[in-house]
C-alpha cells in the first residue's frame, strides 16, 4: 500500500512537499510517479523517478518547480514543490510502476495511493 501525505493550503509562490510511504519492500524496485487530478479534469502526469533514483522525468508543468526524489532504504518518495500556482491545486497521488523506469500513462503504474490534497490560493 502507498500513503501520500503532505499536502494542504499554501499561497501562490509558496511551497509544499509531499511525501510518499510504501509498506511494501518491492516498492524500492520499481519507478514511482505522481500524478494529480484537478476537480473536473483527468488524471495528469507529475514527475517520475526510476527505481534507483538515477533517473528523473517531469511533466512540462512541473520543470523548474518540482523536484522528485525517493529513499530506497526507507521505502518513501517525495515531491517539492516550488513557487506553486492556483493551477496546480490538485489531489496528488504516487504510484508504484509496473517496471524499474516511471513513465509518464497512469497505465504504467499499479498500485496508487490515496492522494494528497493540494490548495494553492491566488
Amino acid at each position: 500500500q502507498l500513503q501520500a501525505s503532505g499536502g494542504g493550503l499554501v499561497q501562490a509562490g509558496g511551497s509544499l512537499r509531499l511525501s510518499c510511504a510504501a509498506s511494501e519492500g518491492a516498492f524500492s524496485n520499481y519507478a514511482m510517479g505522481w500524478f494529480r487530478q484537478a476537480p473536473g479534469k483527468e488524471r495528469e502526469f507529475v514527475a517520475a523517478i526510476n527505481w534507483n533514483g538515477i533517473i528523473t522525468n517531469y511533466a512540462e508543468s512541473a520543470k523548474g518547480r518540482f523536484t522528485i526524489s525517493r529513499d530506497r532504504a526507507k521505502n518513501t518518495g517525495a515531491l517539492q514543490m516550488n513557487s506553486l500556482k492556483p493551477e496546480d491545486t490538485a489531489v496528488y497521488y504516487c504510484a508504484q510502476s509496473r517496471g524499474a523506469v516511471g513513465g509518464s500513462s497512469a497505465r504504467d503504474y499499479t498500485y496508487w495511493g490515496h492522494g494528497t490534497l493540494v490548495t494553492v490560493s491566488s
